[in-house]
């Protein structure tokens, strides 16, 4: 049996936990699977008296994370710290340039940082995997990178956010509104107590941009992607969506379009859209995830399984400690830096389809008849039109389904009622995802 491969793990969370646990609980057939042990050698987290449920005296504690990357006891270091910045990134330098493998969690540093820190794995030869920072245990990195990698990838798109799933499921289920639930959610353990990173669409953009770059061949462009959360959805929504034979998502949506398109160039959003009832998707509850990768010869891949959490997230990181212990690693975004192109963010005003839009009104004659001419004066075709019941903010509920047209058309028709006295809020625009 070769050498044992020697880790050191900074962050002792729920996932750094896990990873102990799993290690411990399935050494042998990782072992067998690895071709050697695969041995954690030491730690580093910020409070040492905490209990995590381990017994972390077998392991040499350092203070310092950073310190971890030049340790003689070291072949790789995970680091489960989390952030875009600080100590995660100083740590994920100093390891690739100390000449050690790196394994991360962290998908806003990828998004962020990415591509100079897989530059610099290259220069050293060592790995730089990251398995565990989108979609938790679903092995969709490894599916992208290696299991489609002949194929051209049209699209990739998904539910890539397991608390906004959550949320929306249960509003479905039991017809409760945003707040109600994500205060239970908060109470549950499913929501951070400050909840924006997730309901605003961050953390699915982050995960969608890095998946844009293994789909597409492209390079990271987190800052280009279009972002809107969930948090001004409301249960008249959810309700409006089933009686018309759909589900709402937060779905994140990217695809690469060829130069010579009307809308060519790199296209990224997350938004919360409607899911015809008929799709994979619309069938994703609770805090799952899923992920839709179209390939012009495979046709379409569908992942979907638990996207967060200590045992999924700890899966996947022993995963790629096992890929690490048996040599199988290259580019972390399937092909050279130097070799990703780079895309211009694609324009969305030519883009077709359908939408869901739904007002908040004043209760008096002549609004509805305003909002149709608004509708026929930019070109948006309304293929149903609903009145009915209130909405939280006191106002008349006004829901219609417009017929496909370009987006541009429903901006022009938006900005014409902006500043109406008739609305009460912010009209919810929501796409109708196109299968």
């Amino acid at each position: 049996m070769s050498k044992a491969l020697r880790v050191a793990l900074a962050g002792l969370g729920t996932v750094g936990a896990g990873v102990i646990k799993l290690i411990d609980a399935n050494r042998e057939i990782i072992e067998r699977r690895a071709g050697r042990p695969i041995e954690i050698t030491a730690v580093s987290a910020r409070d040492r008296t905490r209990d995590r449920g381990v017994d972390l005296g077998r392991f040499a504690w350092v203070d310092d994370s950073a310190a971890l990357a030049e340790r003689d006891d070291v072949d790789v270091v995970v680091e489960l710290i989390g952030g875009a910045d600080g100590p995660a990134l100083t740590l994920a330098r100093r390891t690739i340039a100390a000449g050690r493998h790196f394994v991360t969690a962290n998908k806003a540093m990828i998004a962020h940082h990415g591509l100079g820190l897989a530059g610099d794995a290259e220069a050293m030869s060592v790995a730089f995997k990251y398995e565990a920072a989108v979609a938790g245990g679903i092995p969709v990195i490894k599916g992208l990178r290696e299991g489609a990698a002949a194929n051209a990838i049209g699209r990739v798109y998904g539910i890539l956010n397991g608390t906004c799933n959550y949320i929306l499921t249960t509003m479905e289920d039991e017809g409760r509104d945003f707040a109600e639930v994500l205060a239970e959610a908060q109470r549950l353990g499913y929501a951070e107590a400050d909840p924006s990173f997730d309901i605003d669409g961050v953390d699915a953009a982050h995960k969608l941009s890095i998946l844009a770059s293994l789909a597409f061949g492209t390079r990271i462009d987190f800052g280009s992607a279009a972002i809107s959360g969930i948090r001004h959805v409301i249960a008249a929504d959810i309700a409006q969506a089933q009686a018309l034979g759909y589900r709402v998502r937060l779905v994140g949506v990217a695809e690469a379009q060829p130069e010579g398109s009307a809308i060519a160039g790199l296209f990224q959003r997350v938004h919360p859209c409607l899911v015809p009832a008929s799709h994979p998707l619309a069938h994703v509850a609770g805090s799952l995830n899923a992920v839709v990768a179209e390939g012009n010869f495979v046709g379409r891949l569908f992942f979907e399984g638990r996207g967060a959490g200590e045992g999924p997230t700890a899966s996947a990181v022993v995963a790629d400690l096992i890929d690490i212990a048996r040599g199988e690693y290259g580019p972390a975004f399937a092909m050279p830096v130097d070799s990703l192109a780079e895309m211009a963010p694609a324009p969305t005003g030519e883009r077709r389809g359908r939408a869901y839009l739904r007002f908040s009104v004043e209760d008096r004659p002549g609004v509805l008849a305003e909002i149709a001419a608004a509708m026929r004066d930019a070109g948006v075709s309304i293929e149903s039109l609903i009145q009915r019941g209130t909405t939280p903010d006191g106002g008349v509920l006004i829901a219609m389904v417009t017929h496909e047209g370009p987006e541009r058309a429903v901006t022009d028709a938006l900005a014409r009622l902006e500043g109406s006295p008739s609305l009460i809020g912010q009209p919810m625009w929501m796409h109708i995802l196109d299968v």
